[in-house]
């Protein structure tokens, strides 16, 4: 059994901006990002083990303590309603959950609004907070398609630069959330190993102030 801590990470985009701030915090985790197929890697200082994940299944693992912390978007921690300890912004990720509809769009009078989105969840609270009833349509991709067909009035998604917005006609007409990449942990594990969990807060800190 190794005694490297176990940190759960998305694959993809996430990873290639967290492993140089793994290196400034005193961490080569440069395998990380090989091209090899093993979905658990071992950093060459050998005091991390990596477990890549699609980003929906990072607070499972930490939630049932396979990892002892991960790294995870707010989107994902807010639409599963997860209770893992946020112990770190690492201000990776940035983009915002936003709604969005086709250009010049006017909310219809005499219906409910039909929402597409991925995050039925934060979209319906988001309406909640405004006192409006809303009918939610689950997607699982390419939800613009949902404004630009007759599925849906709007749309509820992340927007980062609002290109693809733009090419499909659409514009954002409302922030629902600020969103980036946090670091988590086990609740349990930062009790009985925080001194060691704590170190490596300390380096992430530290790196990030750089």
């Amino acid at each position: 059994m190794s005694d490297a801590l176990t940190l759960a990470v998305p694959k993809g985009r996430v990873l290639k901006v967290l492993v140089p701030l793994l290196a400034k915090a005193g961490y080569d985790a440069s395998s990380f990002l090989s091209d090899e197929r093993a979905l658990v890697r071992t950093s060459a200082c050998g005091r991390l083990e990596a477990l890549l994940l699609k980003p929906d299944d990072v607070p499972t693992y930490v939630e049932r303590g396979v990892a002892s912390i991960g790294v995870v978007g707010r989107d994902v921690l807010d639409e599963k309603g997860s209770e893992l300890f946020r112990v770190l912004d690492l201000r990776v990720g940035v983009c915002k959950l936003a709604v969005a509809a086709p250009k010049g769009f006017t909310a219809p009078r005499g219906h409910v609004l039909r929402v597409a989105t991925k995050y039925p969840r934060m979209a319906l609270a988001h309406y909640a907070k405004k006192g409006e009833q809303v009918e939610v349509v689950k997607l699982h991709g390419s939800v613009e398609l949902g404004a630009v067909t007759t599925l849906a009035d709007v749309i509820v998604d992340l927007v980062e630069t609002g290109r693809t917005l733009e090419e499909n006609g659409l514009e954002v007409i409302e922030d629902v959330a600020s969103v980036s990449s946090v670091l988590v942990a086990n609740r349990a594990a930062w009790k009985v190993d925080g001194e060691r969990l704590r170190a490596f807060v300390k380096g992430l800190e530290e790196a990030l102030a750089v």
